[in-house]
């Protein structure tokens, strides 16, 4: 009797290891589970105040390292238009304001590696856009140059030269510009970082292996 009271008492004791284990199971998947389901927290650009770059506001560019030039701005290159995009050699120069426009139009700040319309809120004797598009292979140079006369809205196909994102670049606010447009998925694109050359005494944005690395500053 003795014998069968501790078999009993054994098995019992096996039951209960065994429910508080699948418990403890049940209960890490759980978590797991909502853990990986869990949306990515929204990162957002910062201008060089802390504050978040917001849709269609301006703003300036300027390079982070100091000696090195000043703001952006648009200037005839090889023919009076389209203008190109270039950066003031002058560092007390501001260039000219930007504006930042998504895909959303209804977004109110700007994200983090999300395609976006670079426009300058400026007028040129050319009749066309401000806004940034990527230009094809210089023959000359071999390169590929950010010029003006770029689409606004209407992501696709027709437009996929006109959409760039904006990347962190190591600590602090400091960030890049890349082209790596997104808004069209068959799309094959030779992405890449932009970058500045320095051509005859001028500098010229364009696709580049060596970024040009900036701070957002409000232009009130």
């Amino acid at each position: 009797m003795l014998i069968s009271n501790q078999i009993k008492y054994s098995m019992e004791f096996s039951y209960l290891k065994l429910g508080l284990l699948s418990s403890i199971l049940f209960s890490f998947s759980c978590l797991t589970i909502s853990q990986s389901t869990e949306p990515p927290k929204t990162q957002y650009v910062q201008d060089a105040d802390g504050h978040q770059l917001q849709s269609g506001a301006k703003y300036y560019i300027f390079p982070v390292m100091g000696g090195n030039g000043g703001g952006l701005a648009l200037s005839a290159k090889d023919f009076a238009c389209p203008f190109y995009v270039m950066q003031e050699n002058l560092e007390a120069s501001n260039g000219l304001p930007l504006r930042f426009l998504p895909v959303d139009n209804k977004q109110q700040s700007i994200n983090l590696s999300s395609d976006v319309n670079i426009v300058f809120n400026a007028a040129t004797i050319c009749v066309q856009s401000t806004a940034w598009k990527l230009g094809g292979i210089d023959e000359n140079t071999g390169r590929r140059y950010v010029m003006s006369n770029g689409a606004i809205g209407h992501p696709g196909v027709d437009t996929l030269s006109s959409w760039f994102k904006i990347e962190k670049y190591g600590s602090g606010n400091n960030y890049k510009i890349v082209f790596c447009p997104s808004v069209c998925s068959l799309c094959k694109v030779v992405c890449g970082d932009i970058g500045v050359f320095n051509e005859n005494g001028k500098k010229w944005l364009g696709l580049s292996d060596e970024p040009f690395i900036f701070v957002f500053k409000r232009a009130w």
